[in-house]
């Protein structure tokens, strides 16, 4: 019972719609910077070098550029409300979770063999998923609420029955009347 109840918690602070990112992307997140008092989104386009916890709420990707001759790194928590969006430019063809060697590599070497895929479909493959997950949480959580007001008027008339077995069996067996005499 208490997991079905975490359950929920975490499912509720997932984003409804989330691309479909896999290592070996090339990504553009747009992320929300704070100044001051003023918000400003930016973007950090580049490679995806590793995904973890893909169905978790605390999913989080890092991807990794070269700016400068410098390599970067950032970690995404996907479900993050300071992230914008995320957009797949490119899939690449790997065959591991972590390209941790691309750390190692620079120019040529650190390209990835790309895959042909449809750009528009992978970048709103999710949301139509999510929004069928949410409306079926939905239908759920209406479903034990209904239940829950069932459980509620059974309790109600079950402790209506039992008051008015009391009252007809004290009208039939008023005190001391019932009692045998010695």
């Amino acid at each position: 019972m208490s997991f079905d109840i975490i359950k929920e918690i975490n499912d509720a602070q997932k984003k409804p719609a989330i691309v479909d990112v896999r290592t070996g992307d090339t990504v553009s997140v747009s992320q929300k910077i704070k100044e001051g008092d003023k918000f400003r989104i930016q973007k950090f386009e580049g490679t995806v070098i590793r995904t973890d916890r893909k169905g978790s709420h605390t999913a989080r990707i890092t991807v990794r550029k070269v700016a400068s001759g410098v390599g970067v790194e950032k970690s995404f928590l996907l479900h993050s409300p300071l992230v914008e969006k995320i957009e797949i430019v490119r899939r690449g063809k790997v065959r591991r979770n972590y390209l941790s060697f691309l750390r190692e590599r620079s120019g040529k070497s650190a390209r990835l063999t790309n895959k042909d895929f449809d750009r528009d479909a992978a970048n709103t493959l999710e949301e139509v998923v999510a929004e069928t997950v949410a409306e079926d949480a939905a239908e759920i959580v209406a479903d034990e609420k209904a239940d829950k007001k069932a459980d509620d008027k059974v309790e109600e008339v079950i402790a209506e029955e039992a008051a008015d077995s009391e009252t007809v069996a004290e009208s039939k067996n008023p005190k001391g009347a019932g009692e045998p005499a010695e």
